[in-house]
């Protein structure tokens, strides 16, 4: 079992537990042996993504229930264009409903959104990275949506990288004390470390940082950063990222551009799931 599979039934599990509790009190007004089938679609044009937390939830309510996809995650659809449709036991999918759609529309939503972003820099060598600014229990879920929606992973969380910020080095003492006390930690994991200033940057630099984040900083700072750097390291940028500053930013030569909005200011895919047949 793989851990985004892992994360996936997990996930499910506890959005189930908290919608669901001891039973569905409203479902069990349909008659138990009643069978329908729902189709979804979804009112806005999106970038749609989840596909995997919809199956998932019908599976752990219901396996029994026919779920029919007629797209897949990362496709780009239309307003009132079908998703996919549902058969089975009615009690079953009126249960399993509302988890799996807010599963759908707020990864979508991530997605459409990183879409939309991704787009911007088409044309450019920049990356654009989400980061850890995601919903807690949804990380793995929605670092995939961003990949879905064509931009990419910063680190998943604190163990798979080294990220030193202002108050790292002011514990440890100095930048140049951080990045060695990394190195033994663990030489096999990158270290990057935050930067408000080109003299901060430097000293990162010649202790041997492997991405320097260049936190809102100027353009000007920006190129000569690029330039003293001379792919000695990877740049990043960081700090006030707005959709109007990223073009004019990637164009300093910087490796990669992090926004937290990515994950943080989300708004869900508008979708309806409607009743076909019984």
């Amino acid at each position: 079992m793989t851990k985004t599979t892992l994360s996936v039934k997990e996930d499910v599990a506890a959005a189930l537990a908290e919608d669901v509790g001891t039973g569905d009190i409203t479902a069990m007004l349909v008659p138990e042996s009643n069978c329908y089938k729902v189709s979804v679609i979804t009112r806005e044009d999106a970038v749609i993504c989840g596909a995997e937390w919809v199956d998932e939830t019908f599976r752990q309510i219901d396996a029994s229930v026919k779920i029919d996809w007629k797209i897949k995650d990362g496709a780009q659809v239309i307003e009132n264009q079908e998703l996919f449709t549902a058969e089975g036991n009615a009690r079953s999918i009126l249960t399993a409903e509302r988890t799996a759609l807010n599963f759908l529309q707020f990864l979508s939503g991530t997605a459409t959104k990183s879409h939309q972003i991704s787009q911007l820099l088409i044309d450019s060598n920049t990356k654009i990275l989400d980061t850890r600014k995601t919903i807690p229990g949804l990380r793995l879920a929605q670092k995939y949506a961003v990949r879905c929606g064509g931009c990419h992973n910063h680190r998943i969380g604190l163990y798979d990288a080294f990220l030193i910020k202002e108050n790292h080095i002011a514990a440890c003492g100095s930048i140049e004390s951080a990045i060695e006390n990394a190195k033994k930690i663990d030489a096999e994991k990158p270290i990057e470390i935050e930067v408000e200033s080109l003299t901060e940057f430097r000293r990162a630099l010649k202790a041997g940082a492997d991405i320097i984040m260049l936190d809102d900083m100027s353009l000007e700072d920006m190129r000569t950063a690029v330039d003293e750097a001379s792919n000695r390291c990877k740049i990043e940028a960081s700090g006030n990222m707005t959709i109007d500053r990223l073009s004019e930013v990637s164009k300093t030569g910087v490796d990669f551009i992090s926004m937290g909005s990515l994950t943080k200011h989300v708004r869900a895919v508008d979708l309806s799931m409607r009743f076909i047949s019984s």
